[in-house]
């Protein structure tokens, strides 16, 4: 969807996702840098099947998942990358997507399935890669102002000369936010690429840092969502998150030869949280106030060696190894008002804790004809690590052996502008946290790594002539799939699930002046065999928090030269929030947004955004039954903004 900034390269080089995988989706720059969101995961819900889970608790405000993989925080299985770096915390949760707002972005690319071999950690129903600018020479700005007294300003300049290219971006935002609780968030960042003569070699740093403090509404009880939707409770009123966050990487690319290219990515990654969040206001409850600590490093290297051997084959193979050293600590307090968050009642958490995944993977891109391609593939990953526990002593990682992870895909072009496309692959789930039974503690059960196969099928055409069609149907079964929560040192078994689904997107271009595109996701995720603590069985539940339906539909209308007029909606299905499927259906919804943008002139423009043009009520909705009193266990809500506006100002210099 939308424009996707080309730059003259040689034929050779890294092998781009969409020549060797099938469900590949790429939404260019245009339909990113104009959008206003408060979080940069927010972008992605404009992509077919993209279900956004919008907690919007101050900094931990929600993610983006697909191909029925839930986003309320137990199974993480959506990869992310920036610039292809791994970017996933420990947990698998997305937060350093937080680090990049939309004026940096250059694209989003969205892999779906299980036949990628590139990634193993949280690559389980495929991954997200925010790709940032690079090179260039701009001097671009955004200044945005709107509801709920949002402010914001973003800077991007490049400067391309004599092979060096320098890239540096600069953002800041603040906002009541819809509940009222206030954030205030700011993100810096500069590239440094140099070219050697030939264009053989090149080699570059990337770092950014981040900073957002922001209050915590709190989750409403059913009765307090209908009194008002936008109130914050007083037992939050101390609630809030401070998060920083760092990135930094060095890159180097060699093209060996005219058919060999090797590209070298080192990394490191910084998470830093202080949480401070009330859950009930119930004071005797077991010290129902919680203040979480993260404390995370990421350092890693991804190596990539990819080798044209003939028109009919290439060979693509990677490395790569990270090392994660990491730190949590949970402390519970009474309830008071305010609460003194220095003098905890309980520490339940006080771990430290490594990580250590190595991986490998081969793939061969053959073509025996014009009309056929062929992609067999093969990965490996293995883990190490262990946890100093807070009675003391060590206990070590689960060791899962080798994970092996077989690929295989093929595309079939019977005629021109139609392929028809087959894959199946195998992608993989640990357990994660900073306990048990991720740390074989005393006693503990040991676990074998959860292995998803999945199976796809596929058409692509052209209906008309400026018109692209795709059908998918595509199923993925696991076995001994975990629901990990690791800020509440939770863990849920369950047992040997399928998802399945079909998938449909159609976009074109009607006129020279309207753009047309629409998509509708069918998905089910289904408990195949597990049992519950008292030993009933859960065979043919849903897996909560997962929509049968996800749909996107929209229109831009270029009215003149200089005025673009554009209709986004966005729908999803209602869901079940607990694993009986007991606790009724909730989370559906259906809404707009309206946007305009008027060139005032070759270096100046005004965009106008109406987000939630029908003012609809909606909430992300998940079942309480951790931190009610025994017997009172309930839905709780956090309501989605209503009708909003923003203006912007976009200038180039």
């Amino acid at each position: 969807m939308g424009e996707v900034r080309i730059s003259a390269q040689r034929a050779a080089g890294p092998l781009l996702s969409n020549r060797i995988l099938t469900s590949v989706d790429v939404l260019g720059a245009d339909k990113v840098e104009d959008k206003n969101v408060m979080n940069s995961w927010e972008l992605v819900g404009q992509l077919p099947g993209v279900q956004l889970t919008e907690t919007r608790m101050g900094a931990e405000s929600g993610k983006a998942t697909f191909r029925a993989f839930n986003g309320e925080g137990y199974i993480n299985g959506i990869k992310v990358l920036i610039d292809g770096i791994p970017s996933n915390v420990n947990s698998g949760n997305q937060r350093f997507i937080d680090m990049i707002f939309p004026l940096e972005i250059d694209y989003i690319e969205v892999v779906r399935g299980t036949n990628d071999p590139r990634y193993g950690l949280h690559n389980i129903g495929g991954n997200i890669n925010f790709g940032t600018r690079q090179g260039g020479n701009y001097t671009d700005g955004r200044l945005t102002v709107g509801s709920y007294d949002t402010r914001e300003a973003q800077f991007a300049i490049g400067r391309e000369s004599g092979g060096l290219a320098q890239n540096y971006f600069i953002a800041a935002q603040k906002s009541d936010e819809y509940r009222g609780t206030g954030s205030e968030k700011y993100s810096i960042g500069g590239k440094w690429f140099v070219t050697s003569a030939s264009k053989a070699v090149k080699a570059g740093l990337v770092v950014r840092a981040y900073k957002h403090d922001a209050g915590e509404p709190g989750f409403l009880t059913a009765a307090e969502l209908a009194a008002d939707r936008r109130q914050s409770p007083a037992k939050n009123a101390n609630d809030r998150s401070e998060r920083e966050m760092r990135h930094a990487s060095v890159h180097i690319d060699w093209q060996i030869s005219p058919d060999a290219f090797f590209s070298n990515r080192f990394y490191y990654n910084s998470y830093d949280d202080d949480r401070r969040v009330t859950f009930t206001s119930n004071p005797a409850g077991s010290a129902p106030r919680q203040r979480r600590i993260w404390d995370e490093r990421q350092v890693g290297y991804l190596g990539n060696l990819t080798w044209r051997a003939s028109d009919v084959v290439t060979l693509d193979g990677g490395v790569n190894a990270e090392q994660q050293d990491n730190g949590y600590r949970r402390s519970r307090f009474s309830h008071a008002m305010p609460t003194d968050f220095g003098t905890p009642v309980l520490v339940q958490n006080d771990d430290a804790y490594t990580l250590d995944n190595v991986g490998a993977y081969v793939q061969a891109i053959i073509r025996p004809s014009e009309t056929l391609k062929i992609v067999p593939g093969w990965r490996a990953d293995k883990f190490s690590g262990h946890s100093t526990l807070m009675a003391g002593g060590m206990a070590r990682l689960q060791d899962y052996g080798w994970i092996r992870q077989p690929k295989l895909s093929m595309v079939f072009n019977p005629v021109a502008d139609v392929s028809l496309y087959a894959n199946w692959g195998r992608t993989f789930q640990v357990l994660t946290g900073s306990g048990a039974p991720a740390y074989l503690a005393p006693g503990q059960a040991t676990f074998d790594a959860s292995i998803n196969t999945g199976k796809e099928v596929g058409i692509k055409f052209k209906p008309a002539p400026r018109a692209e069609m795709r059908l998918a149907v595509w199923r993925q079964d696991a076995t001994g799939e975990v629901a990990n929560m690791p800020a509440t040192g939770t863990t849920v078994g369950l047992g040997e699930t399928r998802r399945e689904g079909v998938d449909l997107q159609l976009s074109g271009q009607v006129t020279d002046r309207l753009d047309l595109w629409a998509s509708h996701s069918l998905q089910k995720a289904e408990v195949m065999k597990a049992f519950t603590a008292a030993g009933a069985s859960l065979a043919g539940k849903e897996v909560f928090s997962t929509p049968r339906y996800i749909a996107t539909a929209g229109a831009e209308y270029r009215a003149s030269d200089k005025l673009r007029l554009g209709l986004q909606g966005r729908a999803q299905g209602d869901y079940f929030i607990d694993s009986p499927n007991e606790q009724g259906k909730f989370g559906g919804f259906v809404l707009f947004d309206a946007s305009l943008r008027y060139r005032l002139s070759e270096r100046a423009s005004i965009d106008v955004q109406v987000k939630n043009l029908a003012d609809r009520r909606y909430a992300y909705v998940w079942y309480d039954n951790f931190f009610w009193p025994a017997g009172q266990a309930q839905p709780m809500f956090s309501s989605g903004p209503g009708r909003s506006a923003y203006v912007a100002l976009n200038f180039r210099m």
